[in-house]
């Protein structure tokens, strides 16, 4: 089938992260998909060879405003339209399109790809239909598809060869190839955060530690917070990691014994890493994260220690951040894995999405 996906990059890469892993595993399958990105600067470094149209089955879209004269309407029509996160694709896009089924033709199947949760109203709401009530698309209609981590919802994006991929791994040889002075004995910690109030006094049990810990840290946001807190101490030294393609990050991850992550599409991956994290999750204005943040842990089956931890790192309550020992850290990768194997029980975000096209086509 072809594919349109639009996405507008709003906050930090995620919605352009998530939305070209999408399109990478649809054209690994052989689907035909165009990319309509209103800011795809960042595939420079995340996906190296996109932006010269080097990946077979994508063709990048420039997502302007207005379009240019002749792009609203590309040929061959798309069978399948995504929206992701809400976004809602070009006015002139839908126009085109009223005018095509005005004259005959089948719209595409329009699916607004949501935003990843595992609140309750994921399972209710995934799969419903989404009248369009106005404007020129009126009278045609969406669907709600929901990524999430249980059978009942849309799943998670998984390449099919991912876990041999992790398996067949050379830590040290990524390590010394990043040129990373890491120390043999020392924990390795990947820190990919916003800001969180929690940061010093974690950098600080950390460096005070009897085993000490190498902090592999993303650069932007994540390295310019760990700049802002004091010298941590001895036994915590910070490497300032470059900006790193979205293979590169999962290597990160698979490097390392504790992932800090935030977003969604790292979560993703720091679940299907299997190793112990805390997720920093996007911190809404009027606290709707909470709730969120509490439902993720409740389906993780998280100890008490990893919860208190990830109530603490995004700021809620007034428990003070414990750094885990080893026992602790045992009982973090339990969790992981256990997680793991509950989502590998489950079809993946992309099949599941093919598998719906077909059917409502």
């Amino acid at each position: 089938m072809r594919w349109d996906i639009f996405c507008r990059v709003i906050d930090n890469f995620g919605d352009v992260g998530v939305c070209w892993r999408l399109s990478a595993e649809l054209a690994r399958r052989g689907e035909q998909v165009r990319l309509w990105l209103d800011d795809p600067q960042a595939l420079a470094w995340m996906a190296p060879g996109a932006l010269q149209g080097s990946v077979p089955n994508i063709e990048l879209r420039t997502w302007t405003a207005p379009l240019p004269a002749g792009q609203a309407d590309p040929q061959p029509p798309a069978d399948v339209w995504i929206e992701a996160f809400g976004c809602e694709p070009p006015a002139e896009c839908i126009e085109a399109l009223a005018a095509r089924v005005a004259g005959g033709a089948h719209a595409p199947v329009w699916i607004n790809l949501e935003y990843l949760s595992a609140e309750s109203y994921v399972e209710r709401s995934h799969r419903l239909p989404s009248p369009v009530m106005s404007g020129p698309a009126r009278g045609l209609g969406k669907w709600f598809f929901y990524p999430g981590f249980t059978a009942r919802t849309g799943g998670l994006l998984r390449e099919p060869d991912l876990l041999a991929r992790q398996a067949a791994f050379d830590t040290e040889a990524w390590l010394a190839e990043l040129r990373l002075p890491v120390r043999p004995a020392a924990r390795r910690v990947s820190l990919f955060c916003y800001e969180p109030a929690a940061l010093p006094a974690v950098l600080r049990q950390a460096g005070q530690s009897a085993v000490p810990s190498d902090w592999l840290v993303t650069p932007g946001r994540a390295w310019q917070a760990v700049q802002q807190t004091a010298p941590p101490g001895p036994g915590c030294r910070l490497h300032a990691l470059p900006l790193l393609s979205q293979r590169d990050f999962d290597h990160l991850l698979w490097a390392c014994d504790l992932n800090f992550v935030r977003g969604e599409d790292s979560l993703a991956r720091a679940l299907w890493a299997g190793r112990p994290f805390v997720w920093h999750i996007y911190p809404q204005h009027d606290g709707a994260h909470h709730a969120k943040l509490e439902a993720f842990l409740d389906w993780l089956q998280a100890p008490p220690s990893l919860r208190a931890f990830h109530l603490t790192w995004n700021g809620i309550g007034p428990q003070a951040a414990v750094w885990p020992d080893a026992g602790t850290l045992a009982d973090w990768h339990g969790c992981a894995r256990a997680a793991r194997e509950r989502l590998l029980a489950q079809a993946d975000l992309c099949s599941q999405l093919v598998g719906f096209a077909l059917e409502k086509r």
